[in-house]
This record gives C-alpha cells, sequence and structure tokens, in this order.
C-alpha cells in the first residue's frame, strides 16, 4: 500500500489515512474569527495542474469563523459543527456527514469539537 508520504508530487492513485493524517498549520485571517481562538491546519493531498480542482484534509479546532467558500464536498471524519448559511440553511455536522457547499456562500462556523473533514474543493 502507497501512503502520501511515499507518493510522488501530483499521484495518479494513493491512499491516506486521514484520521492521523500529518497537517501543517494554516493561518487565519484574525477578521475571520468571531470568538474563541480557534486554529487551523490542512493538508493539500493533489491538485489538479490547471490548480482548479484541490483534494485534502483540513482542520479546526473550536470556536467561531466566518469564511466565503468555494464549491466544495466534504466528508467530516471526526467532530462536530454547526454551519450556518447566511441566507440559506443551517448545517450541523458531524462525522461521516457529507457536506456541499457552493461557491460564494457566506458561512458561520460554530465549532463545538475539533472537527477533520476531507475534502475536494472545485475554484
Amino acid at each position: 500500500m502507497t501512503t502520501i508520504d511515499q507518493v510522488p508530487a501530483a499521484p495518479a492513485s494513493f491512499s491516506v489515512h486521514v484520521p492521523d493524517a500529518e497537517l501543517e498549520v494554516e493561518p487565519l485571517d484574525p477578521e475571520q474569527i468571531v470568538s474563541g481562538d480557534p486554529v487551523v491546519t490542512g493538508k493539500v493531498l493533489w491538485e489538479s495542474p490547471d490548480g482548479k480542482q484541490l483534494r485534502g484534509i483540513w482542520q479546526i479546532t473550536p470556536g467561531v469563523v466566518t469564511d466565503t467558500e468555494a464549491n466544495e464536498l466534504f466528508v467530516v471524519v471526526s467532530g462536530r459543527a454547526t454551519v450556518e448559511v447566511e441566507g440559506g440553511v443551517t448545517l450541523r455536522i458531524g462525522p461521516g456527514d457529507a457536506c456541499v457547499l457552493r461557491e460564494g456562500d457566506r458561512t458561520t462556523w460554530t465549532v463545538h469539537e475539533t472537527l477533520r473533514k476531507a475534502y475536494h474543493i472545485s475554484l
């Protein structure tokens, strides 16, 4: 079995164990933080040659943050959050939930337990 640490920069096929994959700190714009002291980490596992498709792992610790979304499909691996879409639905998400966010959605994430997700983004 090939792990992400062993694959070339743009692998055709690979596997990674999402729950314990090592992630890198991703700076969070202080203007996005509504409350708490959330920390974001992540790792891009694959990017298309034109940079318009991304697949990876993302994690955020408890707190409340705002964001403007890209077209994204993700599956929650662990943790819990409430995602309020401005002018739309409120999503209560936890392990095993698959979610779709639309490009331009303005969201408020209330992270109750450190949340880790595997995602695919289309830019």
